[in-house]
């Protein structure tokens, strides 16, 4: 006889509690240790950032310069701080509500766009296209622009820009200009092909702290617009759903998945495949249905024993009367019927009948079975 070696509860709870324990710990002194830190923000040129794509030193400077910097949010937030006093630099400017952000770069002084794409050139800047790519260097201005010309050789690269009629500075590999300058309105609108000058990890480069201290503190108010895809406004035709997802679910989704892999790999160590083993003793008919009439009798399933008790019944009766092992109900009946001498419906009562709802309705149904078979074998 095979059997399956498997761990009970017990087994499984004393095997598992150390690796759910280290678990549960990773977790708390994670929590403990944001807690720790306190509020604090992240992601690229977010301006109390302390990681290398932040930009928390530029906003240092910035802010030293006498300069008020206010970050925003959302396209709401941006329309309430900008004015004809205030500089407006967007960092994801692909993800702004075109007409909205027509309108915010109408109102602000001087714009600055960081990597604008496709979609805020067709929408915003129709006489700008993309002149090709190059890698992230130190590259001249080769412009007249003051704050390239004041910056000197600066950190810079990524797309390229061209434009007629504007000002392009610190060409790329292809040619375009990786900041480019537009006369726009009463004040300029510039476009730079890479954050990389703007960031923490760079900023102390060439002279990429002048350049941002020059483009970004021109005017008294510097409004610092990093879009939220939590934002009502945005245009939601221009991202996928997968941009829709913060980037903390992403790791923590790896994180989750790491582990239940390890606890996996490590439970599969102490597992082996299905092996068989020769009982010890030999279990007599009469207690494995004994036993098997005590788990219906703990589970309350009178109605289930019952009709196994019916369907064991009905199969001797078939044999004992020669019917084949198909033969539907109405012949049974009939037949049983004809042996015994019991009424048909009272046959069919016995042998078809409801449900048993208890135990002593069960034990009314086996003794009302037994009686038809002892009739009906009586020859």
């Amino acid at each position: 006889m095979s059997t399956a070696v498997s761990p009970d509860l017990n087994r499984i709870w004393r095997g598992a509690r150390v690796p759910l324990a280290l678990l549960a710990l990773i977790f708390i002194a994670g929590a403990l240790l944001l807690l720790g830190r306190g509020e604090q923000a992240y992601g690229a040129l977010e301006p109390g950032s302390y990681e290398p794509g932040g930009a928390h030193a530029l906003a240092k400077l910035l802010k030293d310069q006498g300069v008020d910097v206010r970050t925003v949010h959302t396209i709401a937030e941006a329309d309430a701080e900008v004015g004809d006093d205030a500089t407006l630099l967007v960092t994801a400017p692909d993800l702004a509500p075109a007409k909205r952000f027509d309108a915010l770069r109408e109102r602000a002084a001087d714009v600055v766009l960081v990597t604008p794409g496709e979609p805020t050139l067709r929408d915003s800047l129709p006489l700008v296209h993309q002149a090709g790519r190059s890698d992230v260097g130190t590259l001249p201005p080769q412009c007249t622009v003051a704050a390239a010309v004041a910056a000197g050789e600066v950190t810079l690269g990524g797309i390229g820009y061209a434009s007629p009629g504007a000002r392009s500075c610190y060409p790329g590999e292809d040619g375009g200009g990786t900041l480019l300058q537009l006369a726009d309105g009463g004040g300029t609108t510039t476009l730079l092909g890479s954050p990389a000058p703007l960031t923490n990890a760079r900023l102390a480069e060439q002279g990429n702290a002048a350049l941002g201290l020059r483009l970004l503190g021109a005017h008294p108010k510097l409004v610092w617009y990093l879009p939220a895809t939590s934002d009502p406004a945005l245009d939601d035709s221009r991202r996928s759903i997968f941009d829709l997802i913060p980037d903390g679910w992403y790791f923590g989704a790896a994180q989750a998945f790491v582990a239940v892999a390890l606890l996996a790999l490590w439970r599969a160590r102490r597992l082996g495949p299905v092996v068989t083993e020769p009982l010890p003793i030999v279990v007599r008919a009469a207690e494995t249905a004994e036993g098997r009439a005590r788990l219906y009798r703990r589970a309350k399933a009178a109605g289930h024993a019952g009709e196994t008790l019916r369907e064991a019944a009905r199969g001797r009766l078939r044999t004992a009367l020669g019917l084949p092992r198909d033969a539907d109900p109405a012949a049974l009946v009939e037949s049983v019927s004809t042996r015994t001498g019991r009424p048909a419906h009272e046959v069919g009562a016995v042998l078809y009948g409801p449900p048993v709802p208890d135990d002593p309705a069960l034990v009314r149904l086996a003794g009302e079975l037994d009686h038809v078979e002892r009739e009906a074998g009586r020859t």
